[in-house]
């Protein structure tokens, strides 16, 4: 029976009040390697993903583990699911939250400590009155804005910076008072693994390999990087689909960010690290945590509401057909994967997929498991026959609060908002090109309608709650699944439809410039001096500005893969036109004086749009500097 089938079923049978039907076990072993197979090979096929790994334990048991695909595709060497290392990208966060609560075991950390108590070489400053803790950090509620550009993942390990070295030098700045809006972040993370080192006195990567590997049993897992000489030859090819084929890419260097992504692991050797979770901390007799840890570490520490699944100690809750499981996803720019931990059905389990198209496998493999042995049962929502009068207050464009604002990161933000507006009686959640749907089950509570679509791979969230302030305002919205990452309402200056706009009709009108001055240079030719000098302003904006775009396309089509590892010169070049385009603009301001003073041009009307075209120049200074475009705006 498929997912789809099954669904319908369930709710003609809550229809009609019959008993539901059973849904199908894990017992079977070749029914699990099966159904997983039917599952991941086709997905992997159409997205171009070579290489994958799934593992699963149950009751204590390993129940299920296979490689997908090559290792290496030039050798022809098989994906070992034992063996093949892996790059869990962000679950490796998890080995570092371990970390922080060992040593709090110990005595030796206090979750709610100011961290510069912990730190020597870098001080975090105090934007806001209420200092960051280690439980700000592991809930993800530290309060920094994000950024990547050029350091967080490089393929040089020359150009790596050691991790006391790169929390000074790539400091983030802090844009929330702590434990008030959640906002994934990678700094926060290393800020901890930092203070780890500083307070074992090993470094970061000794010490989860002294304290959390060794106990296991997890021969093939480590933080190193460069790879050590015995674990180089089992580390799985990092692929890009180009051209029609795979191209082998350097293996990815994390060092100076590593305890927030920096490990290689098996498959296997990460479900152990699961399973001595999921028995309160203790594998085959090795103990990493006593279990009031564990429990503590699991439980739900922050949520923006409780409806939802919140934040326990650096794991986070994602619902699945109704069962709580708890977790971490992670992606490199070449792996994807993801950890999960399910105490009420005894599983834990880890999957892992190469290539950019690995995020399609890695995001469906789970729910489609849950959907198959763990299905939910309950009846579609219904929407209230009087939502449409309170619906207006949701509308509206809304941004991830894990979003750069110093840096021109911050420009990443015209293409990673979120859109909501009613359809009849629900709402529309739009975000990257896709959609889903929502009907109103409680006060700013909504609950899908369309189970069977997603925004984006690994982001299908079932419910999502919006946030207001004292005066009954909407201010934001939190979302299942995602309880790391809340959004805030943009302002209408900040919206991609109110720049786009402005910015489409200021290069229409810059068009218009450059033709009219093509067209009419012999007439133009022949106008006073004062007249010709004012025109010529008006050309050069316009060039200037065209130049900033087009140049622009061109360069980030050139260079993007390259910019999380570096800020390629190109790049820098770029940076200069929209400088040399804002003192055009300023020029041109200049002269909309002399032209009006003066009675330039022919007449009221061209004086007129001659205001036009500067107040199309002035929006451009403003876009570039809004957005941090103006300048050498980055810390790579």
């Amino acid at each position: 029976m498929t997912f789809f089938s099954r669904i319908a079923a369930a709710a003609l049978a809550a229809l009609v009040g019959t008993a539901a039907f059973a849904a199908p076990t894990m017992d079977d072993p070749v029914a699990l390697e099966a159904f997983v197979d039917g599952v991941v090979e086709p997905l992997m096929k159409n997205n171009n993903s070579p290489s994958g790994v799934v593992a699963i334990a149950k009751d204590g048991e390993l129940i299920f583990a296979k490689g997908y695909g090559y290792q290496d595709i030039d050798s022809g060497k098989a994906v070992d699911p034992y063996t093949t290392l892996f790059r869990p990208g962000s679950v490796s966060k998890l080995f570092t939250w371990v970390s922080v609560m060992q040593l709090v075991e110990q005595g030796k950390l206090d979750l709610d400590t100011d961290v510069n108590e912990y730190l020597d070489s870098v001080e975090i400053p105090d934007t806001f009155d209420e200092p960051i803790t280690l439980r700000h950090i592991m809930t993800h509620t530290a309060g920094f804005e994000d950024g990547a550009l050029g350091y967080l993942i490089i393929d040089d390990p020359e150009r790596a910076v050691p991790l006391k070295e790169a929390m000074s030098k790539y400091r983030q700045e802090r844009v929330n008072p702590p434990g008030k809006q959640t906002a994934y972040s990678n700094y926060a993370t290393a800020l901890a693994g930092l203070i780890v080192a500083n307070v074992s006195g090993e470094s970061f990567e000794d010490y989860v390999h002294n304290h959390i590997f060794e106990p296991l049993g997890m021969s093939n897992a480590t933080f190193e990087e460069p790879l050590p000489a015995e674990l180089a030859d089992k580390m799985a090819t990092s692929y890009a689909f180009e051209n029609g084929d795979y191209v082998e890419k350097p293996f990815e260097i994390v060092a100076s960010f590593g305890p927030a992504g920096g490990q290689s692991a098996s498959a296997t050797d990460m479900v152990r690290f699961a399973q001595a979770i999921l028995n309160g901390g203790e594998l085959d007799g090795q103990r990493i945590l006593s279990e009031a840890t564990v429990r503590e570490q699991l439980s739900d520490q922050f949520s923006h509401d409780e409806r939802l699944m919140g934040m326990g100690l650096g794991f986070y809750a994602t619902d699945l057909e109704g069962h709580r499981v708890m977790g971490h996803g992670g992606d490199t720019q070449w792996f994807h994967s993801y950890l999960g931990i399910d105490a009420e059905n005894g599983l834990a389990f880890f999957v892992s997929f190469a290539a950019t198209g690995g995020r399609i496998p890695r995001s469906s493999l789970t729910p489609a498991l849950y959907a198959e042995y763990f299905p939910r049962q309950d009846a579609m929502p219904e929407p209230p026959a009087d939502f449409a009068t309170r619906a207006g207050r949701y509308a509206g464009d809304y941004g991830f609060w894990r979003s750069n604002f110093s840096k021109i990161e911050k420009s990443l933000g015209l293409s990673g908002g979120v859109k909501v507006y009613p359809v009849d009686n629900e709402l529309v959640v739009a975000f990257s090109g896709k959609a889903k749907r929502y009907v109103e089950i409680e006060e700013n509570l909504f609950r899908e309608s369309n189970p069977g679509a997603s925004m984006v791979p690994g982001i299908s969230p079932r419910q999502i709650a919006f946030q207001e302030d004292g005066a009954g305002n909407i201010t934001g919205f939190v979302m299942d699944g995602l309880p790391f990452m809340s959004l805030r309402r943009l302002a209408t200056y900040e919206t991609a439809g109110f720049n786009f706009m402005l910015l489409g009709l200021s290069l229409l009108v810059f068009a218009l410039v450059l033709l009219k001055r093509f067209y009419q240079r012999e007439r133009i030719r022949k106008l006073p001096a004062a007249d010709r000098s004012a025109i010529r302003a008006a050309t050069w904006c316009a060039a200037a500005n065209w130049i900033v775009v087009i140049a622009g396309v061109v360069t980030i089509s050139a260079v993007q893969d390259r910019l999380f590892s570096e800020v390629p010169g190109l790049f820098k070049a770029w940076l200069v036109l929209p400088i040399l385009a804002a003192v055009a603009g300023a020029w041109l301001l200049v002269k909309l004086f002399a032209v009006w003073r003066g009675s330039l041009l022919e007449g009221a009307w061209a004086r007129i749009r001659y205001l036009g075209v500067t107040l199309c120049g002035l929006f451009m200074i403003w876009f570039y500097w809004f957005w941090n475009i103006l300048g050498f705006q980055y810390l790579a």
